[in-house]
């Protein structure tokens, strides 16, 4: 695990507008980063917070449809 693959997740989800919609549904933080992990990205919630955090990026979710600012485009 690390946090260079949370890095390629959001990456992918910047890249993939279905994946960030699936994903931007996802509810809580432990859910969401279990299904990347089956997905075949491997970190752990602590790397996945330190990325967001590093970042400046925030996990909240606004609008309606859900959607989250912490994709990478």
């Amino acid at each position: 695990m690390s946090k260079k693959e949370a890095e390629r997740f959001l990456i992918a989800g910047g890249d993939d507008r279905g994946l960030r919609a699936r994903y931007d549904q996802l509810e809580p933080k432990e859910t969401f980063v279990e299904e990347a992990n089956k997905e075949g990205f491997a970190f752990s919630m602590d790397e996945f917070d330190d990325v967001l955090r590093e970042s400046g990026d925030s996990f909240e979710s606004f609008g309606n449809p859900r959607k989250r600012g912490i994709w990478w485009m």
